[in-house]
């Protein structure tokens, strides 16, 4: 194994990739905020089947946290990562400080719409907008042939696929599925947060959405199934945001048109905030 040259500036960034092009490679951008586990190294694996040279971003982004919530206490161990990474033989990681990617007098920012309209937009107005500046400066800098990002955050991969398609990058973003534990528990680097007991518990959280999307499937009425679902999470101690069916591609609620649909779910257990997202197919007798 050799281990990922680490690039922390993007200037050397450019430079690996420049190399890398030269060498007739193809290049794929797997964007992370650190933490890894195994619902990343699955989008590595993933990308590794479409591109020769991958790069790994770790960057804990400021502009996505809001003043109350966890940047300074987001888990960090950036050798531990570049191990894990060594090990499917990356061959770089971009590890840029706060000042590389928001250098004294940076003024710019970024306005999203469309699929950003609801659900995390509720309760994090901040995060989107915050979100999309770092991941289209990360883009711009490698111009990586594809990016790759976990449907877990199924919102957040929409978002981006609206603005890279109306910023006309040159990058193809590529979903991939949500990797989960035995127990159906979406992968998380929050998951580290939970405790023993809430650990246990949080196993609810696949379970009501699999119950609910059995009896949307099977034509029960969508207002019914989705208000029983979040008393089942609040009875279980979640605190719950949000318990929505939204359609697959606008993330605009579920209508008539709508011929696949997402139902996604984001609640909190203590402090501990977790989000998932299933995939729903249409009733032959349409939605309810």
């Amino acid at each position: 194994m050799t281990r990922p040259r680490v690039h922390e500036t993007v200037a050397d960034l450019r430079e690996g990739i420049a190399a890398a092009r030269a060498a007739g490679h193809r290049i794929a951008l797997v964007p992370t905020m650190g933490a890894l586990h195994e619902g990343h190294l699955s989008l590595v694996r993933a990308a590794r089947e479409q591109a020769e040279h991958i790069i790994v971003s770790i960057f804990v982004n400021p502009a996505q946290f809001a003043p109350t919530e966890d940047f300074d206490a987001y888990p960090r161990d950036n050798e531990a990562d570049i191990r894990m990474l060594e090990e499917l033989s990356v061959e770089g990681v971009f590890l840029p400080s706060v000042a590389e990617m928001y250098p004294q007098g940076f003024a710019t920012g970024m306005t999203v719409g469309g699929p950003s309209a609801g659900l995390e937009s509720l309760t994090r107005p901040h995060f989107f907008n915050g979100m999309a500046i770092v991941v289209a400066k990360l883009l711009l800098a490698a111009l990586p042939d594809i990016a790759m990002f976990g449907e877990k955050d199924y919102q957040q991969l929409a978002v981006v696929r609206r603005f890279v398609a109306d910023l006309g990058i040159p990058t193809t973003i590529v979903g991939a599925p949500t990797v989960r534990e035995a127990d159906g528990l979406a992968m998380s680097s929050r998951n580290r947060y939970l405790d023993a007991d809430a650990r246990r518990t949080a196993a609810l959280v696949p379970q009501v959405l699999r119950q609910a999307i059995a009896r949307i499937e099977a034509g029960e009425p969508v207002a019914t199934v989705l208000a029983d679902g979040t008393a089942q999470l609040t009875q279980g101690g979640f605190a719950v945001d949000y318990l929505e069916l939204c359609d697959a591609a606008t993330l605009a609620p579920v209508g008539p048109e709508s011929t696949s649909a997402r139902l996604l779910v984001a609640a909190k257990l203590g402090k501990t905030r977790l989000i998932d997202n299933m995939a729903v197919t249409r009733p032959a007798s349409g939605w309810a």
